[in-house]
């Protein structure tokens, strides 16, 4: 009976330990071999919105956070004062037309009476005609950019996205070329999952993904769009047209390289937000198709 007990008890022992190694074989498995990374983020675009003209906002039409479509109006830059710019440049042409118009008149008059206006007079007023033909071109031209400016000076969304990082308010003074909102463009909206570089031989592009935000345990479906095609070689320094600086020292335990593959967005679940910036676990599903890449081990 006490041998009995004895080999039952052994028995167990044996049975706790192979259930723990086996534990500890697919928790190695998981995160050592299998393309699997809890070092993922969410990315998306970021497109500045700046004004094309100089001035003072007088209207702010979107709030901070606030979704808007492309060619959605943001705000709009002092019209009035470029109105008036217009309506100058128009006026401007106007007159440079009268000028032409009264030059012409008097060039044909002359042309019809050579033997009593002189040469060199109708030459001048031929002159003439033509300098104020390229001076209603000029004229031309500065009124079409002021027309140009005074439809810039209302600006629109330039993509569907989320406005973000808003505290533009009217009265403020802006100048044209500078940013003054962003615009998270929501068609852009992926997963970037870093990779150890051991784990990259398993990893093609198109195959499928699953993403795991970190507190949703809903799937996110998606597929392997591309891999990096490089990361920064923090062991070598030098620029251009220098030798190459190689740290000299070397240590026994290596750290594999962390590689960005991006992973392209095909499903998200309706209960489930995702928000540029939110960690993620990216887990990648090779295809079975045959073409298998020989592995060697990490050292």
């Amino acid at each position: 009976m006490l041998h009995r007990q004895n080999l039952l008890r052994s028995l167990a022992t044996l049975l706790v330990i192979f259930v723990v190694l086996a534990g500890i074989y697919a928790l190695w498995l998981r995160y050592q071999v299998e393309p699997v990374t809890r070092d993922g983020k969410v990315r998306a675009d970021m497109v500045p919105v700046a004004a094309d003209v100089s001035g003072l906002v007088t209207e702010v039409k979107v709030a901070d956070n606030q979704k808007v479509r492309k060619g959605d109006v943001l705000f709009i830059i002092d019209r009035p004062r470029y109105r008036l710019a217009l309506e100058q440049a128009e006026a401007n042409v106007t007159s440079q037309r009268t000028a032409l118009a009264q030059a012409v008149r008097e060039d044909r008059r002359n042309r019809a009476m050579p033997e009593v206006i002189a040469a060199e007079v109708i030459e001048q007023g031929s002159a003439r005609v033509e300098g104020l033909r390229a001076t209603i071109g000029q004229a031309a031209a500065a009124r079409d950019l002021a027309r140009f400016n005074l439809e810039r000076t209302v600006v629109r969304a330039p993509v569907d996205g989320t406005v973000s990082n808003m505290t533009l308010q009217p009265g403020v003074y802006l100048t044209a070329g500078k940013a003054a909102l962003a615009l998270v463009y929501d068609h852009s909206l992926r997963v970037e999952g870093y990779f150890e570089e051991t784990k990259l031989p398993a990893i093609r592009v198109g195959d499928p993904a699953s993403i795991y935000l970190m507190g949703v345990a809903d799937e996110i479906e998606g597929h392997v769009q591309s891999i990096a095609g490089g990361v920064e070689d923090r062991e070598r320094a030098g620029a251009d047209g220098q030798l190459a600086n190689v740290n000299p020292s070397f240590t026994w335990v290596r750290l594999a390289q962390r590689i960005p593959v991006r992973v392209t967005i095909d499903r998200i679940p309706p209960n489930v937000r995702m928000i540029p910036g939110q960690t993620a676990t990216v887990v990648v599903h090779p295809r079975d198709d045959g073409r298998s890449v020989h592995r060697s081990l990490p050292w």
